[in-house]
């Protein structure tokens, strides 16, 4: 490499001046992970760690029994008021053999650690999810103080989370996090404990997105991190406040928006008025404040991979401090490839508006994006780009090598209590993973032909009328939609009370209704004859019955809407 002078040119090279590129601005950027992180992380690796709980003291909330911590959900600590209960800990990495030296918790006696149970729904199942935080001072397990562990009862494989992550380290658009398998040992010395290590089976460990996973992946930790809980880009002005706010309430803002960063919520609202301002056009919107690259490729992943619950939660949002562009991260991942566990539960799931970009539609700013045509056309190259990462061969040797890891620990205590598949049907849905990135991919282009899902109001009572309405749907190519609509006293539709097709305007009127409970579904179809379900649903034990809602009219002639509460 030539030396240079101060005026540019190359010393003793000739004539030529050296180029230079212009530095961008950090908005020009886009944000990489740190490749290095993940050299030297093997997926086949299961890391042994050794927890022994002890009863702290009420000031740290840790004056619990470890029988408390594995009996209630998160529910509970809601009904009965109260943070969720902590036990002291003592973690050790090591081996089967025992914990090794020069690895956290090594020769030490006393606690390092709290611990409680993780987790919204899944803290519900039998076997818990814990979070173990590291205390001030007390080390450090590969960059981390708390460790996350995780069942993931509710795949049947137990190494779909785990797959995405490794899968993410492959695709520098998209920003990652360190994964591995751990499997468990714990001594209860807790009231009623046996005071022996015994098997706690099979974790996956998740690196924890916060400050410390920023600094540590080459980001700015003093940056605004979110972790979204049913939010869809909406304002949502009376709970989106500045802290400052008389009316400020964190823990309703906390119901939307998990604060994880920076608690100047400036920047944030900024984005939200941005994107809810429909004078203002969606691709200047989307110019200023998204990666549209990322975002592309975020939602690109969770198409192919059929991870559905990824429309207004489970995803993390960053923005560095001096920057106007949010990033998408993924979170909680176990959703994804499940075509095959579904059909052999006879569960409805995915066979909705749950396939392709109809699933982002309900979203404020996916919608605005995907009426967009710029946007429309960086998501199908992610698609295509993806695909071929996706192969058949890369998903096969994937899942061959975690369920080759998985099955001894998951077919043997303590897990086996749990495990949904028999060890025929874990293989066989194995072998079919490779095929869903196909059928995904297939819905994806299909989804496009279809109309929109759209909501079906509750129904109302005008002038002695029963009133019916729904919101229009969308079609990306213009085409005519007509509504047919059913009302029933059962989910089947098998007798229908009022049934109207062939509709072009989302209203309907009929007769008021005795007290009981009713059933509405109303189905869009466009003139190339694709239909689409509104987004309501009723849950049965099978799973969703798409496009339908449930209400009731109470004995006073007042109607209040069914509603489903996940937990």
């Amino acid at each position: 490499m030539a030396e240079s002078s101060s005026d540019g040119s190359d010393i003793g090279s000739g004539s030529s001046p050296v180029v230079k590129e212009e530095l961008s601005t950090i908005d020009d950027l886009h944000l990489r992970d740190k490749n290095l992180l993940y050299e030297n992380q093997d997926p086949a690796d299961v890391v042994t760690m050794y927890l022994t709980v002890s009863t702290g003291n009420a000031a740290e909330n840790t004056d619990h029994t470890w029988e408390e911590i594995n009996t209630y959900s998160v529910y509970d600590y809601d009904e009965m008021g109260v943070d969720r209960y902590q036990v002291a800990g003592l973690i050790q990495v090591g081996d089967e053999n025992g914990p090794v030296a020069g690895e956290l918790g090594y020769g030490q006696s006393a606690p390092n650690c709290t611990v409680q149970i993780r987790g919204q729904t899944s803290s519900s199942q039998p076997q818990k999810n814990y979070k173990i935080s590291v205390k001030d001072n007390k080390g450090e397990w590969n960059g981390q103080t708390t460790i996350a562990l995780n069942k993931h009862q509710t795949d049947g494989l137990r190494f779909r989370n785990k797959m995405a992550y490794d899968l993410m380290a492959g695709i520098d658009e998209m920003m990652g996090l360190r994964t591995t398998f751990v499997h468990l040992y714990v001594k209860d010395t807790t009231a009623g404990g046996s005071g022996k290590f015994e098997d706690y089976g099979l974790y996956t460990q998740v690196e924890q997105l916060n400050k410390t996973a920023l600094k540590t992946h080459g980001l700015d930790k003093n940056g605004h991190l979110y972790k979204i809980n049913l939010f869809e880009f909406y304002r949502y002005e009376d709970v989106i406040k500045m802290a400052d706010d008389p009316d400020y309430d964190l823990e309703a803002f906390e119901e939307r928006l998990e604060i994880k960063g920076d608690d100047d919520h400036t920047k944030l609202i900024q984005m939200l008025e941005a994107v809810n301002d429909y004078s203002r056009p969606a691709e200047e919107v989307l110019e200023e404040y998204f990666d549209i690259e990322n975002l592309a490729y975020w939602m690109a992943f969770h198409i192919l991979t059929g991870n559905r619950d990824t429309q207004s939660r489970n995803v993390y949002i960053y923005s560095p401090l001096n920057s106007n562009k949010w990033y998408f991260y993924s979170w909680d991942n176990d959703g994804m490839l499940k075509r095959g566990e579904y059909t052999l539960a006879n569960r409805s799931d995915g066979l909705g508006w749950e396939d392709g970009v109809s699933n982002y539609w309900g979203n404020a700013l996916f919608q605005r994006a995907l009426k967009t045509e710029t946007f429309r056309q960086a998501l199908d190259a992610a698609v295509e780009d993806l695909k071929a990462y996706l192969s058949p061969e890369r998903i096969n040797a994937m899942a061959e090598e975690y369920s080759a890891i998985i099955k001894p620990y998951l077919y043997r205590m303590p897990d086996v209590q749990y495990a949904p598949l028999t060890e025929t049907e874990y293989d066989a849905i194995v072998s079919g993973l490779n095929a869903e990135i196909q059928a995904n991919y297939d819905s994806y282009y299909e989804s496009y032909l279809k109309p929109m899902p759209f909501y079906i109001d509750t129904p109302r009572v005008q002038d002695g009328k029963m009133v019916y309405t729904w919101n229009s749907a969308y079609d990306f190519n213009s085409e005519t939609i007509t509504y047919t609509f059913e009302l029933a006293t059962d989910y089947t539709f098998s007798n229908p009370l009022i049934k109207q097709e062939g509709l072009l305007i989302p209203d309907v009127k009929g007769d008021t209704l005795p007290a009981g409970q009713y059933f509405i579904r109303v189905t869009a179809e466009n003139t190339s004859g694709y239909q689409q379900y509104a987004f309501d649903y009723y849950v049965i034990d099978s799973g969703k019955v798409y496009g339908t809602k449930c209400f009731y009219v109470l004995e006073d002639g007042s109607i209040v809407e069914d509603v489903y509460v996940e937990g």
